[in-house]
């Protein structure tokens, strides 16, 4: 029962990361219908820049995390927006197959561009906030501070966005939009602003799930973003994407899925990354709307 109960906390940690990436897929898609591909590669670069700054800067504390956190949520905020303005917005009335192919394109340049910023080998986390290494062990179970930062500040950021989302103009229009376009744009939404807070807002989340990424792996590379966006799409349509509430229950169901095969399968490393595209194929075959999700008739 202990390896289980160690299991849990690791699968939530892990869960928590994927959670956060995959709600910026939910957002993007609620509003576009569209997969925004490029999005692992935008918690790609929020895991590099929290890396660089965290190594250039050497601070510790948490005052320093809170600093790289803003930085890094600044900077691909930032960069969703720019990817919205130049890259979908001028497609945004062709067929969805051509924004998709173009998310794809965005994606590999983003990753490839990157290998030139950023060089194309791991680059390792420095040290700089040791007391993340300490853990504790209620009932022989072992917790690090990692893990507890990483399911910590992924609830709060979702308590925020809740908040946003429900409680604010901004998210007023976004559920507006959301629901029909025209309508929206009928009532004085400004379609445009909407959308972009959207990309800004996804983009801002990918930021902290890089962030706690690499305090928790300690690397990351250009194309690290691929394999964690993939899982975490993967969880967007396990929860049923388009629904928030969805889309985090997703990533936690896919974390705890990940570790219990590592932990209690034979050789279960060696499927871990399997896992998620076995996952996907059968919620298509059983449940294609997802756990949340409603099937919706759409008229061609």
């Amino acid at each position: 029962m202990q390896v289980f109960f160690q299991q849990l906390i690791n699968g939530l940690s892990v869960g928590a990361i994927y959670a956060l990436i995959a709600v910026g897929y939910t957002l993007v898609y609620g509003i576009l219908k569209l997969i925004n591909f490029a999005h692992g590669d935008v918690f790609m670069v929020g895991a590099m820049v929290s890396l660089l700054l965290a190594q250039a800067l050497g601070w510790h504390g948490g005052g320093a995390m809170l600093f790289v956190l803003v930085a890094a949520v600044v900077c691909c905020s930032a960069l969703g927006f720019t990817i919205e303005l130049a890259a979908y917005r001028p497609l945004r009335n062709q067929p969805r197959l051509t924004s998709l192919i173009t998310a794809i394109g965005v994606s590999l340049l983003l990753e490839y561009g990157g290998q030139v910023v950023f060089g194309p080998t791991d680059r390792v986390f420095p040290d700089v906030w040791p007391a993340l290494s300490r853990t504790v062990a209620p009932g022989g179970v072992v917790v690090s501070y990692v893990d507890m930062v990483v399911i910590g500040l992924t609830v709060l950021l979702m308590v925020a966005l809740t908040y946003i989302v429900l409680y604010t103009k901004a998210g007023l229009g976004l559920r507006a939009v959301s629901f029909d376009f025209d309508t929206a744009s009928l009532m004085g939404v400004n379609i445009n602003r909407v959308i972009s807070f959207t990309f800004v807002l996804g983009s801002a989340l990918a930021a902290a799930g890089g962030l706690l990424y690499v305090v928790k792996y300690r690397t990351i590379n250009p194309l690290g973003g691929l394999m964690p966006g993939l899982k975490a799409f993967v969880a967007a349509v396990l929860g049923g994407i388009g629904d928030i509430a969805g889309a985090v229950v997703g990533g936690v169901v896919l974390g705890l899925v990940e570790v219990l095969v590592v932990g209690y399968v034979p050789n279960g490393s060696q499927y871990r990354d399997a896992v998620a595209f076995v996952i996907l194929i059968a919620i298509l075959l059983v449940k294609p709307s997802g756990l949340f999700g409603k099937a919706v008739v759409e008229k061609v």
